[in-house]
């Protein structure tokens, strides 16, 4: 993708966060259900109410489904309009940013992934991750071509001899 000169090409896109922690997502849910299948035998011999029973299985869904969007999260810049897959698709277009905050710890980069905090025009607060920080650089570099006006031809200079 060009980025300079505003025209379209194939998008750029990155795993939302790094592999390092895509995998601990993992090893925890099957760390989580280990310990489960470990803990049955005393689990069966207690009583359970239906609330309970309720709350564990929301409590499973909600392990399974947050760590399976940790592994499959995309980010990805397709024109000027960034998208991040996750429980909810976030997306927005660079016409409609007010401000944006890039956060990227070098050190740490391994574990948390760069991410662009981005402040709507008409309210409105989400944070973008990305594990390849070009995609939310590059979505930044059209937020700034849509922010900076033009630049205007300079005024001619007269002619010679032209009064």
């Amino acid at each position: 993708m060009s980025i300079g000169d505003g025209s379209s090409s194939a998008p750029l896109e990155s795993a939302a966060f790094p592999p390092l922690l895509r995998t601990l997502a993992v090893v925890l849910v099957v760390d989580i259900f280990a310990f489960a299948l470990w803990s049955l035998p005393s689990l069966r011999t207690t009583t359970w109410s239906t609330s309970a029973l309720v709350v564990f299985g929301i409590a499973v869904l909600c392990v399974v489904w947050v760590g399976y969007w940790i592994v499959y999260s995309r980010t990805r810049l397709e024109d000027d309009v960034l998208i991040q897959t996750w429980l909810w698709d976030k997306r927005v277009s660079a016409q409609d940013v007010a401000q944006l905050k890039l956060v990227h710890i070098r050190m740490l980069e391994r574990v948390i992934a760069p991410r662009l905090l981005v402040r709507r025009r008409f309210g409105g607060i989400t944070w973008f991750h990305a594990y390849d920080p070009q995609v939310l650089v590059a979505f930044g570099q059209q937020v700034a071509q849509r922010a900076v006006p033009a630049a205007s031809p300079p005024p001619a200079a007269p002619e010679p001899g032209a009064q």
